[in-house]
């Protein structure tokens, strides 16, 4: 039982079935929507309509969410200012920027994991990867959601003959490989050792702890994350139809269809009516008898098809809390304040957002600094998270000006303002070395220049 085989084994599986899910918030998140059915007759004509009939609103709810979630830095115990040390580590593996992958691969699937390792080529700046969520998995112990017992990646190596897999404990790191399982097969992979030159089998583990950590999004008590757009997918399938019922519509509108009465059919040799008129935008309908009478239907009103759409819109926003601008794109003459009201739901899901989110970053931070050597103590650390609302500048400054007056520290401030911690930090360098010379200069105002030589007193003998 929890033998290195039983997890590969167990995590694989589940692996496998967690990938569908996050293949299907990914397709839709990049616009490739399930085609909206038509009756069989109508398919092969309108088959160009079909891949004309998809509009991407739940790929503008996700990205409306991640772009607010955006990690500035990270703080240790009671310091004002984010941690230098851990910063240039964060940066060192291009994780200011890889980390906004991971939020949105988390907003959009429901999770995504990052990897830590120790780096043998610089001990000081171990090694942060971001992982895709359809080849990592973590499981927690029994009634934990937070401590974890096991981590596995796995994927195809560079030429798809052989599966790789990586299997993380807390005491040691166990490599596998199996040939690379063919469209349709069943059965489990035929796992063996993977050995890697100059490394043992099992490899040690000097972390200690399961370095695969989860980056969960709305994650619910029995372990389960889910994606911003999980449920709007129905909403996504209305608004769909409701387009190709639209452009069938048009097509068959496009071109009004005339009628014409008091006209006797000439019939064939067989007795068959034949059709006196050809329809095209270049013909004329000519009849000399004067009681022939001509006329055409009206075209199709396309305004219910419209508000259907702009309804089902109006729906996913409400539900998602997704400013209705953002997806109706209507927006003119508005004042800041109630801008900031209609956003206010976005901004508010954005900090809840960012709880669960920060625990896991947190864990990356923590690991990254026990890899790298660092003996502090880091149950305190904390993410700081860039501001998620948008105001003018005016607008901030005025609300900083007042914040100052009821003594905010100036790095709160600086960090309200939107500064990175870089910044931060190099501002209370400049402030403090300009205020060490304004007091070098007070005193020699006071006591005048200190003398060459001489006791304190200024008493020579």
């Amino acid at each position: 039982m929890e033998s290195p085989e039983w997890w590969l084994d167990r995590l694989y599986d589940q692996l496998q079935s967690r990938t569908k899910y996050v293949e299907r918030m990914r397709s839709y998140c990049s616009g490739n929507h399930p085609l909206p059915t038509l009756p069989d007759k109508a398919r092969s004509a309108f088959q160009k309509l079909l891949r004309h009939a998809r509009s991407n609103y739940v790929g503008l709810v996700a990205d409306a969410t991640s772009e607010r979630i955006q990690v500035d830095g990270f703080r240790l115990g009671g310091v004002e200012v984010g941690d230098e040390e851990l910063w240039r580590i964060w940066q060192a593996n291009s994780m200011d920027a890889d980390s906004d992958m991971l939020i949105g691969e988390a907003v959009r699937v429901g999770r995504s994991f990052a990897l830590v390792a120790p780096n043998p080529e610089d001990p000081a700046t171990p090694l942060i990867t971001a992982e895709d969520a359809t080849q990592a998995i973590v499981a927690y112990r029994p009634g934990s959601r937070r401590v974890r017992a096991a981590g596995l990646k796995c994927w195809l190596d560079d030429w798809g003959g052989l599966l790789m897999a990586t299997l993380y404990l807390s005491d040691a790191v166990y490599k596998y490989e199996a040939p690379a399982p063919k469209s349709g097969a069943i059965g489990k992979p035929k796992w063996s050792a993977r050995q890697v030159d100059g490394e043992a089998w099992p490899a040690p583990n000097p972390l200690g702890l399961v370095s695969l950590v989860e980056l969960p999004n709305r994650p619910d008590l029995l372990g389960e994350a889910h994606s911003e757009i999980e449920d709007v997918l129905d909403i996504q399938d209305r608004i769909n139809k409701t387009l190709i019922d639209r452009l069938m519509a048009q097509e068959f509108s496009a071109f009004r269809q005339r009628w014409a009465t008091g006209y006797e059919l000439p019939e064939d040799e067989h007795g068959q009516p034949v059709e006196p008129f050809r329809s095209a935008v270049d013909r004329l309908w000519v009849a000399e008898d004067s009681a022939v009478k001509f006329g055409e239907f009206g075209a199709t009103d396309l305004t219910p098809y419209l508000k259907a759409a702009e309804a089902d819109v109006q729906h996913m926003a409400a539900r998602t809390r997704t400013p209705a601008q953002y997806l109706l794109g209507q927006l003119s003459n508005v004042s800041g304040e109630m801008l900031r009201a209609t956003e206010s739901g976005l901004v508010s899901k954005v900090r809840q957002r960012q709880r669960p989110l920060g625990e896991g970053m947190e864990e990356i931070a923590r690991l990254a600094l026990r890899a790298s050597g660092d003996t502090r103590d880091l149950e305190r650390l904390e993410v700081i998270w860039h501001n998620p609302e948008f105001r003018t500048e005016g607008e901030l400054v005025d609300a900083l000006v007042k914040m100052s007056t009821l003594g905010v520290p100036q790095e709160a401030l600086w960090e309200r303002w939107g500064a990175s911690q870089t910044e931060i930090a190099q501002w209370s360098r400049l402030r403090n070395q300009a205020a060490t010379r304004v007091m070098g200069g007070d005193m020699a105002a006071l006591y005048g220049p200190k003398p060459d030589g001489g006791d304190v007193d200024g008493d020579t003998e």
